[in-house]
């Protein structure tokens, strides 16, 4: 069996074998996935580069976890949606719609299931592990469910944005997930019903963690072209844009928070200035490695700034800013 590469006739940007529904088994598939994932952690100079960013991934899993459930009283619920967030992606239409032309129908549902309830995992385990069985219940029926559905993650309406004068990321990541604002503004509502200003916190790292997807992957290089700007002017207006958005999106919240907890103004400062830090260095590892996606050396480095201690930014942010003007140079005169 073989396979090819177009992303309009596999717009799961999965490679798929060529070949009847009958020729392609659940157990291959996962088989294929395995290879994938494996090939791309060898792939790293040296290998254990991406062996080591697994492990950081892991760390960091189990850390912010921890982390949740010692500073909220939902945390399990909370961690329930979470969940729901990320095996909600695997329902996107297009995705589905090529997983039903290679499967029939029962091992193409048997499929959706496996891998919903695989995405599910390491919550459930550590759900088990914090003993919150109900949880438990109620996140595994959610995700079969999602399974057996599948959805739009883009949309034909337009929905109106205060984006509309800087195009691309925030015009482009606001549209495909708007309603995890819905989810952050909400979750800052309870926070303040219930009194649990921890909560209200975390609806603002959800705000910041959704903005920073915006900037994962790189744009077409006819966007960086069209600025008329040296490579040093262009880094300051993406950041200086992104701060200013981001404050859009963020200060619903943090009026909210400062209405009923003005006392704890600073620590909301506090993390704005983080989210804006991280924001700052995730700009400058994407467009030090620019036209190319990051490499798993600079998503190594940027685990490290999300685990430890923020000082390390402090190092981080001049070198990747350093590379980011060197990188420019070449689409920027």
């Amino acid at each position: 069996m073989s396979f090819w590469k177009s992303d309009q006739i596999n717009p799961s940007g999965l490679p798929p074998y060529i070949g009847t529904s009958n020729e392609i088994k659940v157990k291959e598939y996962f088989k294929l996935q395995y290879k994938i994932i494996k090939r791309k952690l060898s792939d790293s100079s040296p290998p254990i580069v991406g062996y080591l960013l697994a492990l950081l991934i892991l760390l960091a899993f189990v850390g912010l976890s921890m982390f949740l459930f010692h500073k909220m009283a939902f945390a399990p619920y909370v961690y329930v949606l979470i969940s729901v967030y990320f095996t909600s992606k695997l329902s996107e239409i297009k995705r589905n719609d090529f997983l039903k032309i290679c499967f029939e129908n029962k091992p193409y549902r048997k499929l959706r299931i496996l891998e919903n309830l695989i995405v599910a995992l390491p919550f459930v385990i550590f759900l088990i592990y914090k003993q919150q069985f109900y949880p438990i219940i109620i996140l595994v029926v959610i995700t079969v469910l999602i399974a057996l559905l599948t959805f739009k993650t883009t949309y034909s309406i337009t929905i109106p944005t205060p984006f509309y004068k800087k195009p691309f990321e925030f015009t482009v990541g606001f549209r495909t997930t708007f309603f995890m604002f819905f989810m952050a503004y909400g979750l800052a509502v309870i926070a303040a019903v219930v009194d649990n200003f921890n909560l209200g916190m975390f609806s603002l790292i959800l705000i910041f963690l959704t903005i920073l997807t915006y900037y994962l992957k790189p744009e077409n290089e006819y966007f960086v072209w069209s600025y008329s700007f040296t490579p040093a002017k262009f880094l300051v207006e993406k950041i200086k844009t992104a701060f200013l958005f981001s404050f859009y999106l963020c200060s619903p919240i943090l009026i909210l928070l400062s209405i009923f907890y003005f006392e704890n103004l600073g620590v909301m400062l506090l993390f704005t200035l983080l989210g804006y830090l991280y924001l700052t260095t995730l700009i400058l590892a994407k467009y030090s490695a620019y036209p190319n996606e990051m490499s798993l050396p600079q998503v190594i480095i940027l685990v490290f700034c999300l685990v430890f201690p923020p000082p390390i930014l402090i190092v981080v942010i001049p070198i990747f800013a350093s590379k980011s003007v060197n990188k420019l140079k070449e689409f920027l005169k």
